[in-house]
């Protein structure tokens, strides 16, 4: 794929799962939230090597992570967005380890709208409502984040999977985003 192909397929795929990902939050009660979710993907930093390594099947970071080990935009922007599991380590004075923090519940809301946008943008036509809950369940173990964090992002994915929509939105503005 060209340069423009890559800049074009790029900004294209960020900017309508954000703009599905603010749907979600304005249905999830945290419409400001929604407003800012992942601007800084259109940071140099962020987007430059989102460009270079977009493919249109994968996240632009798994290229960077083959080829250098790490990735620079993924650093950047976990470090910003709060609504991302890996933004809530901290070192604990007791163990001497970073280890992974309770999410504010706000944040588990917009990780739930961003996990579900994914899947539709990603999945296109063949999206399921289970998609977000299979995703997740592949990764499970794996993941260093806090217990009660993974059972609430886990919970609402089986809501959705189970329930639909309406149901788990309408769950989450009266119990995780009203208090």
């Amino acid at each position: 794929m060209n340069l423009i192909g890559r800049v074009i397929g790029h900004f294209s795929t960020i900017t309508k799962h954000r703009h599905q990902v603010i749907k979600h939050c304005f249905k999830a009660g945290i419409p400001i939230q929604g407003l800012g979710h992942d601007l800084s993907k259109y940071s140099p930093v962020e987007f430059f090597q989102g460009v270079k390594y977009f493919t249109g099947d994968r996240s632009p970071n798994e290229g960077e992570r083959k080829e250098y080990g790490y990735s620079k935009a993924w650093l950047h922007h976990k470090g910003r967005n709060r609504h991302h599991f890996e933004y809530w380590t901290d070192y604990n004075n007791t163990s001497h380890k970073v280890e992974p923090v309770e999410m504010p519940d706000r944040y588990v809301a917009e990780m739930f709208c961003d996990r579900l946008a994914a899947c539709k943008i990603y999945n296109k036509e063949k999206y399921k409502q289970t998609d977000a809950l299979e995703y997740f369940n592949k990764r499970k173990g794996k993941r260093f984040i806090h217990q009660k964090t993974s059972d609430k992002i886990e919970m609402l994915l089986k809501m959705v999977a189970e329930k639909g929509e309406d149901e788990t939105f309408k769950y989450i503005r009266n119990n995780l985003v009203k208090k």
